[in-house]
């Protein structure tokens, strides 16, 4: 609870100064530091024993003046009100960046499916739906999968809108199978948005990709596609890590082997005895660092030890404020969470999009213009920090905040 009231506060806090080097006053502050909604709902779930167990779910809609708000829905034991809210904060800075008509939302349910059936998960999908079915919409907020969630529980959750609604209506969330309506190139949008910011920074720095030696904490989702892509763009993968561990080798590591032996929760340095510890990893020798695991990761203590050139976040707030500064100071590009993590929103947008067309694009169509909206945010974040001699962070929450804070005052809100 702490952490996340931390996370909360300092998500106000770079918003206060993001408007104020952008020239807002205390007023559009005021109007953008908490949500403009926040529904709590309460779901009582139909166990396979026969119990019911009342779960607690939150939807956060942070501002709508640019367009609907969207954002994912995580299914975790320690989600609380006010994560939902930072997270719906950061959402609409996300979209901003990458020029979407969108404002951000974010939804949770306090519970652990690892230890539920998939029937129960279905029924409190479903029962989820129910309780927010009133302020959520194609038009007006559009759910997306998170941590614990996917395409799967995304069906469940728009049949019961739809049943709901008496229409089908794919553009109500995104992250769809394909056959519902899914868009191509989904699943690996996120890593395909990290990979495409570390070529930009890479070509900023004068780094050929090709000879880059690169670092990945974390070989989840995302940092198993991110090695992946890397590695067949011949970059050199020198050392990755999972919960247990993490492995290296100055000539590269396998990468295919590592994928096939990997289990479904991204674990695979059990299986090796030469392991080094996460410190270590962070300290090895290479061009490029990419954290992909989990918040705070990078610190005080362990930045002035990393030999990277550049540090891309795959992760969420894996930086600290005061490692920033030290990073910053030492040279090194870093590119935000906000900015390389953008790819998952960008192709949910392009998802929506389709779904209200009626017309569905192909994979080659859909990384073509994923690559065009990432590398233009990339180089308005990077203009913009170096017009504005600010860091990459704060010039991305710049850049973010000036789309829903405009639009707030055109509408007469402020």
């Amino acid at each position: 609870m702490a952490e996340n009231l931390n996370l909360f506060t300092s998500t106000q806090e770079v918003i206060k100064e993001g408007l104020y080097k952008l020239g807002f006053g205390e007023e559009m502050y005021e109007l953008l530091k908490e949500p403009m909604r926040m529904l709590t709902v309460r779901i009582p779930v139909r166990m396979d024993d026969g119990s019911v167990n009342v779960y607690t779910g939150f939807r956060a809609q942070h501002n709508d003046s640019v367009g609907p708000t969207k954002g994912g829905v995580r299914f975790h034991p320690d989600v609380d009100e006010e994560e939902v809210k930072a997270m719906s904060m950061w959402m609409s800075i996300k979209c901003g960046i990458v020029n979407l008509p969108y404002g951000g939302g974010k939804g949770g349910i306090i519970c652990d499916p690892r230890t539920m059936s998939m029937g129960e998960i279905e029924r409190l999908s479903r029962g989820y739906v129910r309780a927010i079915s009133q302020v959520v919409g194609p038009t007006k907020d559009i759910p997306a999968p998170d941590v614990y969630t996917n395409s799967q529980i995304m069906a469940w959750m728009m049949d019961e809108y739809s049943r709901i609604r008496e229409n089908d209506s794919p553009g109500f969330i995104t992250g769809k199978p394909i056959v519902l309506g899914g868009s191509q190139g989904r699943e690996k949008a996120t890593a395909q948005g990290v990979t495409i910011c570390i070529e930009e920074a890479a070509k900023k720095r004068g780094i050929d990709l090709k000879d880059a030696r690169i670092v990945i904490q974390g070989f989840g989702n995302a940092g198993s596609f991110l090695s992946k892509f890397l590695s067949d763009a011949g970059a050199k993968i020198v050392g990755i890590s999972d919960a247990y561990g993490a492995l290296h080798d100055p000539d590269g590591l396998d990468i295919d082997y590592l994928l096939d032996r990997r289990d479904s929760f991204g674990t695979v340095t059990t299986l090796f005895e030469n392991t080094i510890s996460n410190k270590e990893l962070f300290e090895l020798d290479c061009d490029i660092i990419v954290p992909a695991a989990v918040s705070n990761q990078i610190t005080a203590e362990n930045a002035p030890n990393i030999k990277a050139s550049i540090v891309v976040e795959a992760a969420n707030g894996p930086t600290t404020e005061e490692a920033t500064r030290i990073l910053t100071d030492r040279g090194v590009l870093i590119v935000p969470d906000v900015l390389a993590s953008a790819g998952g929103v960008t192709v949910s947008y392009f998802e929506w999009v389709q779904n209200n067309q009626g017309y569905y694009w192909s994979e080659e169509e859909v990384n073509e213009k994923l690559r065009q909206k990432l590398v233009e945010a990339f180089d308005n974040v990077y203009n913009t920090a170096e017009s504005r001699r600010v860091n990459m962070r704060l010039a991305a929450y710049m850049v973010g905040l000036r789309n829903v804070a405009e639009a707030s005052r055109f509408r007469g809100w402020v």
